[in-house]
C-alpha cells in the first residue's frame, strides 16, 4: 500500500509541474535574479547551490509536515481505538488521488479550491519570508525555502490526505519526501531546460496517461479500504 501511495506521491509532484510553475515558478525566477553574482567562479554552478538549497528547505518543509499529520493521525487512532478512523481516512486519501489524477489529467480542477485552507496560515508567514529577499548565502536560501514551503498548494494537500491516512509519521513522511522530489525537476531547472519540460508535462498524451494511473492508484486505495469495512 505504502509502495503505490509513495509513487503515486512522486507521480504527482512530477506530473503537477505546470502548477508548480504558476503558483512558485514567479517565486523562483526572482529568486534567481537576485542572487549574488558569483565573478570568481561558475556563475551557474553558483546559482545551482543557491537553487538546490532553497529546494532542500521546501522539501524538507514537505517532509515535516506529512511527519507531523501521520504521527497525528497515528495517536488519534490509538487515542480513540477505532479501526474505522484509518479506514475512513484511506477512503478520504482514495478521493483525493482520483481528484488529483483527474486534475494533471486536465479533466476537472476543483482542487485548487482547496488552496483557499491554506490562505490564513499563509498571511502570517508571507512577510517573514519577503523579509528574507535578496537571498545572499545557501543557509538563507534554505530557510527561505523552508518558509515558503507552506506556500497555500492544492496539489500539497491534497498528498497530505495520504500521509494522514499512513498512520504513521515515517511513512507519512517517505510521502510527503517523494512529492517533494516529484517536485524537484521543475523548479531546480532554468532557461530553456524549465520550458522544455513545461511543454512535455503539457503534452495531452502525457497529461492523460498520467491522471489515469493516479486514477487507478486511488481507485486500489479506495477498493482495499472498502473491503475493509465489510
Amino acid at each position: 500500500m505504502i509502495e503505490y501511495n509513495v509513487t503515486g506521491a512522486f507521480l504527482v509532484g512530477l506530473m503537477g509541474a505546470a502548477h508548480c510553475f504558476g503558483m512558485c515558478g514567479g517565486l523562483v525566477g526572482a529568486f534567481s535574479s537576485q542572487l549574488p553574482i558569483n565573478k570568481a567562479g561558475n556563475q551557474l554552478a553558483h546559482q545551482l547551490t543557491y537553487l538546490l538549497s532553497y529546494n532542500l528547505g521546501r522539501i524538507f518543509s514537505y517532509t515535516l509536515a506529512g511527519a507531523f499529520v501521520g504521527a497525528s493521525s497515528a495517536a488519534l487512532g490509538h487515542l480513540f481505538e477505532l479501526d474505522i478512523y484509518l479506514l475512513v481516512l484511506r477512503i478520504l486519501a482514495g478521493l483525493m488521488m482520483i481528484a488529483t489524477g483527474l486534475y494533471i489529467a486536465k479533466i476537472w480542477v476543483g482542487i485548487v479550491q482547496i488552496e483557499r485552507f491554506g490562505q490564513w496560515f499563509w498571511q502570517f508567514l508571507k512577510p517573514i519570508a519577503q523579509r528574507l529577499i535578496p537571498i545572499r548565502t545557501p543557509t538563507q536560501a534554505a530557510i527561505a525555502g523552508l518558509i515558503w514551503g507552506w506556500l497555500p498548494c492544492g496539489l500539497v494537500y491534497s498528498t497530505l490526505t495520504w500521509s494522514v491516512a499512513s498512520g504513521s509519521p515515517s511513512q507519512g513522511a517517505l510521502i510527503m519526501f517523494a512529492f517533494g522530489l516529484g517536485t524537484l525537476p521543475a523548479l531546480l531547472s532554468a532557461g530553456i531546460a524549465a520550458k522544455r519540460l513545461a511543454n512535455w508535462v503539457q503534452q495531452k498524451t502525457v497529461r492523460l496517461l498520467s491522471g489515469l494511473l493516479l486514477i487507478a492508484f486511488g481507485g486500489q486505495t479506495l477498493y482495499i479500504a472498502l473491503s475493509q469495512l465489510n
